[in-house]
C-alpha cells in the first residue's frame, strides 16, 4: 500500500467509525447540542498549526471537538425550523459523491454524476406530475431555488416587455411588479434583493396564510397596467403548511402576461402523494417551481431543487460562454443553476428515489402528515394548549396562554432535551412550531414528544 493509499484508508476508517457511532447514539442522546459555538472554539484551535498534521488524527479531532456541539437533527423528535433527517441510501450516496469529487458543470467531462442526476430530474418531473421537458437545476437550497427561478422569471417578463436585460442591466428598465401573500418565506423577499427587484408587493391571506384567487383578481382590477409581473405563490406555509389556491391564481396570474413562481420548499412533495396531491391542484400549470430535497424527500444538506418549465428563460439568467467550456447540445448542468463548479449534489436524490420508488415517496409524505396530525391531537389534549392551525400537511403551531407563558414552555421543552421545537411569531402571538420532516420519527417519537410539553407546560 501506497503512503497515499495509508492516509486515505486511516482516515476514512476513522470517519467510518465516528460516522457509525453518532448513528448509533441519534435515538438516544439529547436533541439540542451540548456546548455553545463559544465554548468549543478552543477545542479547534486558536492559531494556525506550524506544520502538518496526520490525515487521520485530523479526523479524530474533529470529532473530539465537535461532538458535543451537534444538534440531534437526525433524531426522530427532531421537529424546529423544517429540517429533514437523512436516508441511509442517500446517506451513502453522498459519502461516494465526496469521494468522487466530481465537478458536474459540463456533461462531457463527468457523465457519470450528471447521467444520474438527469434522472433524478426526470423522475420528480414525473412524481410532480410536473411539465415533462421542464429544466430542472440542482442548487444549495431553498433560497437559490427560489433566486434561480425568479432569476428566470425577470429575465422572461423583461424580454416581453421589450426590455434587454442582459445588454442593459436593470437601469431604467420597466418596473417589475411582484406580488407576494403576506405570509410568504422571507427568501422570496432575499431572494428579490439579490436580483434587484426591490420589495414585493404585498396581499393579504387568510387565517391560515392563504392567497385566495378573489384577492388576486381585486388587485389586478384595481391596477389594470400592462407592466412586468411575476406573482408567488406559496406550497406550504411555514407555520401552518396551508397552500395557495393554485388553479385560480394562476389562471388570473397568467391572463395578465404574469410569470407564476411557487415556493414549496416542504410542500412541493404533497404532489408524489395520490392521498395529498388535491393539496396541490393546478399547481402543475405555473412557470416555476422551488423546493428543498434536504426537506420532505430527506436527502443530506444542501440540496434545493430549481425547475423551470421554460428552459430557455433559465438558461439565459444563468448560463455562461466561455472557449474553454464543451458546449453540449443538450445543455450542461451550469446552464440552469448560479455556480459553474458545484458537487453533485443531485446523486443523492437519485439515491433516495432509487431506494424508496413511486411509492416509498408517497409513503414518506403520507407518514409525515400522519406524525403532525398526531403530535397537533396528542398537544391540543393537554390542558392549556391551543392548537392554532389547521394540520393540513406537516406544520403545527401551538400556544399555552399568553405570549411569556408559551416562551417560558419553549424554554422549559428544550431544556428538557427529549424533543426540539422552535419558537416563532404567527398570527399576531407567540408560538411553538412543529415541523415533521424526518423519515424516520415513529408513533415512540410522537409520544415520547407529547409527553415532553406535558411536562413543559406543568413546569412552565
Amino acid at each position: 500500500m501506497t503512503a497515499r493509499e495509508q492516509d486515505y484508508t486511516a482516515a476514512l476508517d476513522a470517519a467510518r467509525t465516528y460516522a457509525r457511532e453518532w448513528l448509533a447514539s441519534v435515538p438516544s442522546r439529547p436533541v439540542p447540542p451540548g456546548r455553545t459555538a463559544d465554548e468549543l472554539a478552543k477545542a479547534f484551535g486558536e492559531q494556525v498549526p506550524d506544520g502538518p498534521t496526520d490525515p487521520a488524527v485530523v479526523v479524530d479531532l474533529l470529532h473530539e471537538a465537535g461532538q458535543d456541539g451537534l444538534m440531534n437533527i437526525a433524531c426522530g423528535r427532531f421537529f424546529g425550523w423544517v429540517m429533514g433527517g437523512t436516508l441511509p441510501a442517500a446517506l451513502a450516496a453522498d459519502w461516494l459523491v465526496s469521494a468522487w469529487d466530481q465537478n458536474a458543470g459540463l456533461r462531457s467531462a463527468t457523465p457519470g454524476v450528471v447521467a444520474a442526476e438527469e434522472a433524478a430530474a426526470r423522475w420528480l418531473l414525473d412524481l410532480l406530475g410536473l411539465p415533462a421537458g421542464s429544466d430542472v437545476g440542482f442548487v444549495t437550497g431553498g433560497t437559490m431555488a427560489n433566486f434561480s427561478c425568479l432569476a428566470a422569471g425577470r429575465q422572461q417578463v423583461l424580454t416581453d416587455a421589450g426590455w434587454d436585460v442582459d445588454g442593459r442591466g436593470l437601469t431604467g428598465a420597466p418596473p417589475v411588479t411582484v406580488l407576494v401573500g403576506a405570509e410568504r418565506h422571507e427568501t422570496i423577499d432575499l431572494s428579490l434583493r439579490y436580483l434587484g427587484l426591490g420589495a414585493p408587493t404585498e396581499l393579504p391571506v387568510d387565517d391560515q396564510g392563504r392567497l385566495r384567487a378573489d384577492v388576486l383578481a381585486g388587485y389586478l382590477a384595481e391596477h389594470p397596467g400592462t407592466g412586468p409581473m411575476i406573482v408567488c405563490l406559496q406550497a406550504g406555509n411555514i407555520h401552518s403548511g396551508a397552500f395557495d389556491e393554485f388553479a385560480g391564481l394562476i389562471e388570473l396570474a397568467h391572463s395578465r402576461g404574469a410569470w407564476v413562481h411557487i415556493d414549496g420548499a416542504f410542500g412541493l412533495f404533497a404532489g408524489a402523494s395520490p392521498t395529498h396531491r388535491r393539496l396541490v391542484d393546478g399547481y402543475a400549470a405555473a412557470d416555476s417551481w422551488a423546493t428543498d430535497a434536504h426537506k420532505t424527500l430527506n436527502v443530506p444538506y444542501d440540496c434545493g431543487i430549481a425547475i423551470v418549465s421554460r428552459p430557455p428563460a433559465l438558461r439565459a439568467a444563468m448560463s455562461m460562454r466561455a472557449d474553454y467550456l464543451a458546449p453540449d447540445a443538450v445543455g450542461n448542468p451550469f446552464d440552469r443553476v448560479p455556480e459553474l463548479s458545484r458537487r453533485a449534489r443531485g446523486v443523492p436524490v437519485w439515491a433516495a428515489l432509487q431506494s424508496l420508488g413511486r411509492t416509498g415517496v408517497a409513503e414518506l409524505v403520507d407518514r409525515l402528515v400522519r406524525n403532525a396530525r398526531a403530535l397537533a391531537a396528542g398537544i391540543a389534549a393537554i390542558d392549556g394548549v391551543e392548537v392554532l392551525n389547521d394540520v393540513v400537511f406537516t406544520q403545527a403551531c401551538f400556544a399555552i396562554g399568553d405570549d411569556e407563558r408559551t416562551r417560558a414552555v419553549e424554554r422549559q421543552l428544550l431544556a428538557d432535551g427529549v424533543t426540539w421545537m422552535s419558537g416563532s411569531r404567527w398570527a399576531g402571538r407567540q408560538v411553538i412550531r412543529i415541523s415533521v420532516s424526518n423519515w424516520s420519527t415513529d408513533a415512540s417519537d410522537v409520544a415520547r414528544s407529547i409527553d415532553a410539553v406535558r411536562r413543559a407546560v406543568e413546569a412552565g
